[in-house]
């Protein structure tokens, strides 16, 4: 894709799933990317995989959750790779769940990885893409936030803000020269999706269930998401901004 060579990328949950192969699509793409993750071990063995394919990476641990610690990673990636082009807020943890059978403790710990995590990086490195006028975010968030999931109550929620959030600052910041749009993947087999099956119970019945929803007839696979990702990223979106694209199989098919 057109731009992305030689681009300074922030990828958030780089270390697993989805968020690695990013990663390594936007190291193929020529781009240096910083993998930002709560597990250092994670972010340094997907920094390895970016090197052995001739790209260059850094590996950034950090607990999103901490706003003060954050914008410290925000500050270091800048100071070791050089200013920020591209933040894929890529961040995101589940459990199936019942509303009824949650509680104000557990949706702490949703909201602040899910909503209030790509608030605390977003804030520092939208302000230094203000500043130079130039930028692009782009945040995955859920078809559960477009059409629902049970068991996902409060997650559908935070991801539902994650759109509101991107739709506002991709007005605030239009006129600045700054992008920001929005992947909502459907089901992707992922470590996340096999701990939201384990936890909803009977996980070969559940998955065969979200199979056949699928009009595609398959579960999506982290390697569907990354081009999406890295056309928002690229000169080719270089005019479309407050945008929201599902990479489902189908799933769903809003307009």
């Amino acid at each position: 894709m057109r731009g992305l060579k030689s681009k300074i990328v922030v990828v958030t949950g780089g270390g697993g799933g989805i968020g690695a192969a990013t990663c390594l699509r936007f190291a193929e793409e020529g781009a240096r990317v910083a993998v930002v993750d709560l597990n250092q071990a994670a972010a340094e063995t997907v920094v390895a995989q970016i090197a052995g394919i001739g790209g260059e990476g850094l590996a950034v641990a950090v607990d999103l959750t901490d706003a003060e610690a954050t914008a410290a990673a925000v500050a270091r990636i800048e100071a070791e790779l050089g200013p920020i082009d591209v933040l894929v807020n890529g961040v995101g943890w589940d459990i199936f769940t019942p509303f009824l059978k949650s509680g104000p403790e557990f949706w702490t710990k949703i909201i602040d990885i899910n909503l209030r995590g790509v608030l605390n990086i977003t804030h520092p490195v939208l302000a230094l893409m203000a500043e130079r006028k130039a930028g692009r975010i782009v945040s995955l968030a859920s078809d559960a936030a477009r059409g629902g999931s049970s068991g996902e109550s409060v997650y559908a929620a935070c991801k539902a803000g994650v759109i509101a959030f991107s739709k506002t600052i991709a007005r605030e910041h239009a006129r600045q020269g700054i992008s920001v749009n929005v992947v909502c993947p459907g089901v992707t087999d992922t470590a996340m999706l096999d701990a939201f099956m384990e936890a909803a119970g009977d996980k070969e019945k559940l998955r065969t269930a979200f199979t056949r929803a699928v009009p595609m007839g398959r579960l999506g696979l982290p390697g569907d998401l990354p081009g999406a990702i890295a056309f928002f990223a690229s000169d080719d979106a270089g005019f479309i901004t407050g945008q929201v694209l599902s990479v489902s199989g189908g799933l769903t098919m809003h307009g």
